[in-house]
């Protein structure tokens, strides 16, 4: 591999790892509440497995699907910290 390539190889390598850090840094101090999130809105993939994607929740507040919110929230907000529970 020439110097040029390497050299795009690790900047390339370097801004990814600081994303993924940045992504993290950003649930920091924040929790999963499940049945809060609104169709099309949720966060992640579902506690059922049939999707697994953000963005492709069917209908208004499911149990399985969630959104993060701050710790200490979600139950104030109607939502549940385990996947399947109706407040």
């Amino acid at each position: 591999m020439n110097r040029r390539k390497f050299l795009t190889a690790a900047a390339v390598a370097g801004v990814s790892a600081l994303a993924v850090t940045a992504a993290q840094a950003g649930l920091k101090n924040r929790e999963k509440c499940y049945g809060i999130a609104k169709a099309g809105a949720n966060d992640c993939a579902n506690a059922t497995g049939t999707h697994g994607c953000a963005g492709q929740a069917k209908v208004d507040n499911d149990p399985n699907e969630y959104k993060y919110v701050p710790t200490g929230t979600c139950t104030g907000m109607g939502g549940s910290l385990k996947p399947g529970l109706k407040s």
